[in-house]
């Protein structure tokens, strides 16, 4: 909860109202006392209205009405609800939460709630006015939004979730979306066959966590995890950054205790021993950006990626000094020197033309026009990640392999120069690429000091666990002209 108290100042400052949501996720016993114990804290943050929210469809009728009942007294808020669910279960539960004194309940016209598994606020509205709770609601209004947005997505239907998704989501009390979501990247690397391994992975990840709320981004980051283990065959090789973060307390405290054996995994993985509990300051993060961040944007990624993005940022820097420096080498004499040759190269078409004058040698040539290159494909800024590097081959090259199914990126953003050319000298610990799993990004770093000499896989090209991504070539114990 210490988590919000930022958040909720800064509302306060703003003269709006801080809603605060609590998470029904089933799981383990004493999660309703949980929530109980929650609600109890909001008032010292300043919230003005309790959300129950409830991803998973799991919240019972009978349920609901005696945690509206509870969180209400806990608190002294008022109380809304947001239900969903594939089991026909989630109607009675708004119902049962009205009877109990919810003020607001979250609802979708017909259409989506028919496919997305949300409550119908058609049906919604006339069940309460049926039971005296009529919340003065035009049900022809709400049918007029249903044609305008039939009439908006024409002949192209919101496509429902597939029965069998909806009967797995149930069953382990997962949201569908998330079921979903795995269902598709498993299709679309063809292991469709592994849903059910992944799924049972999914739940002993939640229990190893302290069953942490399923809610966005949790139960993402949570099924990428479990996506890893089961592809790699090996139960966290490699660990996403943001389960990382979640077993190091950045996430706040889970609602049970996360398990040992977990807990050193993620110490085995993690880069450094640095403090990730607590986030800095803003004006120690401005100190620290000076020099490095040049937006309110780049700020924000070094307070939220720490020492991450003060590696990007810093290479960003040092390309755009070195443009400069370059610029400021030549004074405006020599500039406008080099002009007139290209110009003369151009007027005349002539193949080469070479000057030499005050201790400066100038050659320009014609070369033929070439074709433009293909800007790369938009991404979001890359998460951390680690691939261990493969025993070198015979050549002497180590090849660095995929460590999860993903999409190869070569750059950090779209028109920005690759992390790594062949040719190029890297050091530990440096970029070479992302890799995109389940829209998460994952860096693939450099494990020795060594020379770049083969890129194997084309920017935005999908990639298999175990692929070779590059070949290096080890620096150790070699001359330096031999670079």
């Amino acid at each position: 909860m210490s988590n919000l108290r930022e958040a909720a100042e800064a509302i306060a400052a703003a003269e709006r109202d801080f809603e605060a949501g609590l998470v029904y996720s089933p799981g383990r016993t004493g999660e309703i006392e949980t929530l109980i114990e929650r609600a109890r804290m909001l008032p010292d943050l300043g919230a003005a209205r309790v959300l129950l929210h409830d991803p998973t469809g799991s919240l019972q009728p009978h349920t609901a009405e005696q945690l509206v009942r509870a969180l209400a007294d806990a608190s002294g808020l008022p109380v809304g609800i947001y239900v969903q669910g594939a089991g026909g279960s989630a109607l009675a539960a708004a119902l049962a939460a009205a009877r109990a004194g919810a003020q607001v309940i979250a609802c979708a016209i017909y259409p989506l709630a028919l496919t997305l598994h949300r409550v119908s606020g058609e049906a919604l509205a006339e069940a309460l006015a049926g039971a005296g709770l009529d919340p003065g609601v035009d049900v022809e209004r709400l049918w007029e939004a249903t044609d305008l947005v039939d009439e908006h997505i024409g002949d192209e239907p919101v496509t429902p979730l597939a029965p069998r998704v909806a009967v797995l989501a149930a069953r382990h009390d997962l949201p569908a979306s998330i079921v979903a979501g795995l269902d598709q990247t498993l299709r679309a690397e063809g292991a469709a066959d592994r849903l059910d391994e992944v799924l049972e992975e999914l739940d002993r990840i939640r229990a190893e966590t302290g069953w942490p709320p399923l809610a966005a981004p949790m139960g993402q980051v949570l099924a990428s995890q479990a996506l890893l283990n089961v592809l790699s065959a090996s139960r966290y090789l490699t660990v996403v950054d943001e389960l990382r973060a979640l077993v190091t307390g950045r996430f706040g405290t889970p609602p049970g205790p996360i398990d040992p054996a977990l807990e050193r995994a993620v110490a085995l993985t993690t880069d450094s021993e640095r403090d990730e509990n607590a986030a800095p300051a803003l004006h120690e993060l401005r100190e620290r950006a000076e020099g490095i961040a040049a937006s309110e944007e780049e700020l924000l990624l070094l307070g939220l990626f720490g020492e991450d993005a003060e590696r990007l940022l810093k290479a960003i820097r040092v390309r755009g000094r070195r443009d400069e420096d370059g610029l400021s080498a030549v004074d405006q004499t020599r500039a406008e020197r080099i002009r007139e040759l290209v110009q003369i190269v151009q007027e005349t078409g002539i193949g080469e033309l070479t000057i030499e004058e005050e201790g400066m040698r100038v050659s320009v040539r014609s070369t033929p026009d070439l074709p433009d290159v293909a800007s790369p494909a938009p991404l979001a800024l890359p998460e951390p990640s680690s691939a261990p590097a493969v025993a070198p081959p015979a050549s002497g090259l180590v090849r660095v392999e995929s460590p999860m199914v993903g999409t190869f990126y070569r750059a950090p953003q779209p028109g920005a120069p690759p992390f790594v050319e062949v040719g190029d000298v890297v050091a530990p610990g440096q970029t070479l690429c992302i890799l995109e799993a389940m829209k998460l990004m994952n860096e693939v770093k450099a494990e020795i000091e060594a020379v770049v000499r083969a890129i194997h896989v084309e920017n935005a090209q999908p990639v298999e666990f175990g692929q070779v991504l590059f070949e290096l070539e080890p620096l150790a114990g070699r001359p330096l002209d031999a670079v």
